[in-house]
């Protein structure tokens, strides 16, 4: 896979030698379990895999690059470059300003560009209308489009299938930028609806089996369905895409579920008269991380950590899947963790920070699960592995650490 010119700001000397040494042990992929530092009073075992992924990497060149070759133009983001607070202050450290928030808000108008101006998509894409509006004032999208090619994955094939003449159902957060994106690219050639879950799955399943009368689908699913889709007919031939930063496994879940409905429905001779196959639309890096924390999660273990930004999805999961099995805490950086006796972190439930007391058990060895999203910097991981062991009386030091996995 290319490898890509990333600031060494965001690097980790130890976290570049454990995935180099796993790599190396592991080049199929195949070995899932974590990785373990043993501190000797306190061991952290790392995810297999997590960090930044292809499209991030890929995203983060092309803008650090961008701004480099164009010194003196006024450059600009649609919006978040990725969901990382530290990568996105960084970016607008070097005079990179965003254009719209991340749910679309415009926070500087399109009025004020001109076309020697630089605009950047984001790694999430961008709708077909704004590619439209920003070309119109002359103002080329393609070569500074850092669109996740893995997300440009979903858009084609979610393109195939409605020519095909099926209606594409997209499983993501009606808000997120890459479901906008994705959604404006699949309503302009076939009907398409958002369904946020596997619950809204069930209701949508309703009105396919004729169970709810088909006017009520407009209000149940306001602000998810394109222009001019009719519930009595565009349920009848279904695919399955989804937002890439989703859990893979509700993906999975969500499209065999309706094509169950479908089988039991229509009883079709072929499945694929009624519903399209999408399965190759899972990106790799979600599936990777995710399946990394579920066997990470085999390991006993008295907390977990998740590093990433607040706003981002993949992460969020992330944090969802070792919820089910101990105390989670998710931090943006190591300077949430405010002492052996207190730590500030993130409940994404209730969209606010927490003040949790007494985390660290008082006992030894404290065994703590980590990963961080596919947008985090290894470096902030590395920070706050060396702000633990700052509570420990450990056997090695970061540097020691690493040189163990040389």
């Amino acid at each position: 896979m290319k490898s890509f010119d990333v600031p060494i700001i965001y690097r980790s000397p130890l976290i570049s030698a454990i995935k180099k040494k796993r790599k190396e042990e592991d080049r199929m992929k195949k070995d899932f379990t974590p990785t373990l530092l043993d501190f000797g009073s306190l061991q952290i075992y790392l995810a297999r895999h997590f960090g930044f992924c292809y499209g991030v990497e890929n995203a983060i060149e092309i803008a650090f690059k961008t701004v480099e070759e164009n010194p003196g133009k006024r450059i600009y983001l649609l919006s978040e470059m990725i969901h990382n607070p530290q990568v996105n202050a960084d970016l607008m450290a070097h005079g990179i300003e965003f254009l719209q928030d991340t749910y679309g808000k415009q926070l500087i108008p399109f009025e004020n560009l001109t076309p020697d101006d630089i605009v950047m998509i984001p790694a999430f894409g961008t709708t077909l209308e704004i590619e439209k509006k920003l070309n119109g004032m002359g103002i080329p999208t393609e070569k500074y489009n850092t669109t996740c090619p893995f997300v440009e994955k979903v858009w084609n094939r979610g393109e195939a299938i409605a020519k095909k003449n099926y209606t594409v159902v997209i499983h993501g957060k009606p808000k997120h930028e890459e479901t906008r994106a994705t959604f404006s690219r699949t309503a302009a050639h076939a009907p398409s609806v958002i369904v946020t879950d596997m619950n809204e799955a069930k209701k949508l399943a309703q009105y396919i089996t004729g169970e709810k009368p088909a006017d009520e689908f407009y209000s149940v699913f306001k602000g998810q369905y394109a222009p001019g889709f009719d519930v009595t007919k565009d349920l009848q031939r279904i695919g399955v895409v989804n937002q890439t930063t989703m859990l893979a496994s509700d993906t999975q879940a969500i499209a065999d579920y309706l094509k169950q409905v479908m089988v039991d429905t229509y009883k079709p001779a072929d499945i694929e008269e009624r519903f399209a196959d999408t399965r190759d639309t899972l990106c790799y890096a979600t599936n990777d991380n995710q399946t990394a924390v579920s066997a990470m999660l085999e390991t006993k273990a008295d907390l977990a950590i998740v590093v990433g930004g607040y706003n981002s999805s993949n992460t969020s999961h992330l944090v969802e899947l070792c919820e089910e099995k101990l105390p989670t805490y998710f931090i943006n950086n190591d300077s949430k963790i405010l002492s052996a006796k207190e730590i500030l972190h993130y409940h994404f439930h209730s969209k606010e920070e927490l003040l949790t007391p007494d985390w660290l058990p008082a006992k030894k060895p404290v065994k703590i699960l980590m990963t961080s999203g596919a947008s985090c910097p290894d470096a902030l991981v590395e920070g706050v592995i060396e702000k633990l062991i700052t509570y420990f009386n450990t056997e090695k030091n970061i540097k020691q650490m690493k040189e163990s996995f040389n």
